[in-house]
């Protein structure tokens, strides 16, 4: 039997989305596009989709991402919209740019000051509610992080961790290329850029 024109349409772009997310999609997502609760239930129960979280779901024909739990956890951030506003941010970052080999126990997550959530936040999450600007913005592993530049300024901030971790770090970032002299430039036109680039023992 051929599928319908409209059921076909649908599917190609699920599968369009998903491509994007690692294989990953909310319930509203799949609604807006034609899936309602009892047909996710029908794909659920086909073995089409895997049930990933509360209101999450994975195309069984993706393969599963190397960090499952940081598309899990961008896609709880979805506003009341269903768009996920978080961007990783601080130590998480960090790994995502391949500058550190130690995990964080917790998950740094930027988020707007409007965001609300009415269940309380998971415990494994830690949220720094800024407004970002999008150019501070890079998507790694289908995933949004902060850039290797902004996520050094909110490391050194933040005084979480050594200042000689950072230096080790920000040398590395730039001889692979992850931060260039273009960046260095733009970077002396903040004002904390200075006294951060002094402290990590960066020529200004």
């Amino acid at each position: 039997m051929q599928m319908k024109p409209k059921r076909k349409q649908n599917q190609r772009r699920l599968y369009t989305l998903a491509e994007s997310q690692g294989g990953y999609f909310t319930a509203g997502q799949a609604a807006k596009l034609g899936y309602s609760a009892s047909k996710r239930n029908y794909h659920v129960g086909a073995g089409n989709w895997t049930r990933e979280a509360h209101g999450i779901y994975r195309l069984v024909m993706f393969p599963r991402p190397k960090r499952p739990d940081l598309l899990l956890w961008w896609l709880w951030s979805r506003d009341r919209s269903g768009t996920p506003l978080g961007v990783y941010s601080h130590r998480t970052a960090l790994t995502l740019h391949d500058l550190t080999d130690q995990m964080p126990a917790k998950v740094d997550m930027i988020v707007p000051p409007s965001f609300r959530r009415s269940a309380p936040i998971p415990r494994v999450l830690k949220l720094h509610y800024v407004d970002l600007p999008l150019e501070e913005i890079e998507r790694i592993d289908e995933v949004p992080a902060t850039t290797p530049l902004r996520t050094f300024f909110d490391l050194w901030r933040s005084d979480e961790i050594p200042l000689e971790v950072i230096r080790s770090a920000f040398q590395s970032a730039m001889v692979l290329g992850k931060i260039t002299r273009k960046d260095l430039s733009k970077a002396a036109k903040n004002p904390e850029w200075k006294e951060m680039a002094t402290s990590i023992g960066v020529k200004v």
